[in-house]
């Protein structure tokens, strides 16, 4: 089996599912778990989604407790005091999912550290999420926000929606070991931070993409990119997704890589590269070539450069062309800001 988790989440009026938390995936459960918590809720084999009741968690915990699972055991007893719908999600192959609850489970994954950005199939995920309003009083659903602003008001009390959106902040249901987050409305749920990972207030971590650790991250970290262990990306600079720009060429940033403010990346970049602040290289852009004494080589566009170490990009500042040159310094980052203890 591929996955499966038990979670409490939300539903609105009709019974449609607008979020999931699941305090303990399993990434590749063992077999005897799997066949006592099908058996227990009378779950059909295959990809399945499974709600249940509080009554039904006693002869779930027992059945997991049988089967030698307690950690399991003790979440299921955990979870009979719940006031939220209740559901099981079983994935015995990572398929395109075909739910809301599935969604959920595949990002908790991800944020769990137990897959890495594109380790798991999300086609078709933005047809299955709702756009919810994030609030005070938890997730509702856009076409009842106005009654329940209402009933808040005339309770007493104030109703307040921070964001309203498909996803939401990674931090009200997962919180990585050993990471440093500014703004916690920065991190969408599905983001992998690695253990050592600083997010300064300004840098942002989308869904299926992250960081290996350590790293500090004061930019733009899109859908679908992955920043190698050591590399600093700096204010306002962008790492362009395979969401960004229609393409399907995957960004990554290599290992001990450095990305001035305000630049930003439509390559790939392989270890120990450089690219000058405020610059933008984009996959069609045109880079000169340099030799070790900065004459020219020859023009080639930085498609080219893809995954290439230990390169330099620039601008000349007399001509405005964009060089490309090799850097041989690694970029060290601060240990210092990178402590988590």
């Amino acid at each position: 089996m591929f996955s499966l988790a038990l979670g409490t989440g939300t539903q609105n009026s009709r019974g449609e599912w607008l979020e999931v938390y699941y305090p303990e995936p399993q990434l590749e459960p063992a077999a005897s778990l799997a066949q006592a918590a099908r058996q227990a809720l009378d779950a059909p084999a295959g990809n399945a989604v499974v709600s249940f009741l509080p009554e039904h968690c006693a002869p779930l915990a027992d059945a997991l407790r049988h089967a030698g699972h307690e950690d399991q055991a003790q979440l299921a007893e955990a979870l009979a005091t719940s006031q939220r719908p209740l559901v099981a999600v079983f994935l015995e192959n990572d398929t395109p999912p075909s739910s809301a609850p599935e969604v959920y489970l595949k990002l908790h994954l991800l944020s769990h550290r137990l897959v890495k950005p594109h380790g798991v199939d999300l086609t078709g995920m933005f047809g299955l999420l709702r756009n919810v309003a994030w609030t005070s009083d938890g997730p509702i659903d856009i076409d009842e926000l106005p009654a329940r602003r209402l009933k808040a008001r005339l309770e007493g009390r104030h109703l307040s929606v921070d964001c309203v959106d498909k996803f939401p902040k990674m931090t009200d249901y997962v919180v990585p070991g050993g990471v440093r987050i500014g703004d916690a409305s920065r991190v969408r749920l599905g983001a992998y931070l690695g253990e050592g990972t600083t997010v300064m207030h300004e840098g942002f971590v989308n869904f299926n993409a992250g960081t290996e650790g350590p790293n500090m991250i004061e930019g733009r970290v899109s859908a679908g990119v992955m920043v190698g262990k050591g590399s600093d990306l700096g204010g306002g600079c962008s790492t362009m997704g395979t969401l960004s720009g229609g393409g399907n060429i995957i960004i990554r940033v290599g290992e001990g890589c450095l990305i001035g403010a305000n630049a930003g990346i439509g390559i790939p970049l392989g270890d120990r590269c450089t690219v000058e602040a405020g610059l933008y290289i984009t996959a069609g852009a045109k880079v000169v070539l340099l030799d070790d004494k900065g004459q020219d080589v020859e023009t080639i566009t930085a498609r080219d450069l893809a995954g290439q170490n230990d390169l330099l990009l620039r601008r000349n500042s007399r001509n405005g062309r964009i060089e490309c040159l090799t850097n041989k310094s690694a970029i060290a980052l601060n240990e210092a800001l990178h402590a988590h203890n």
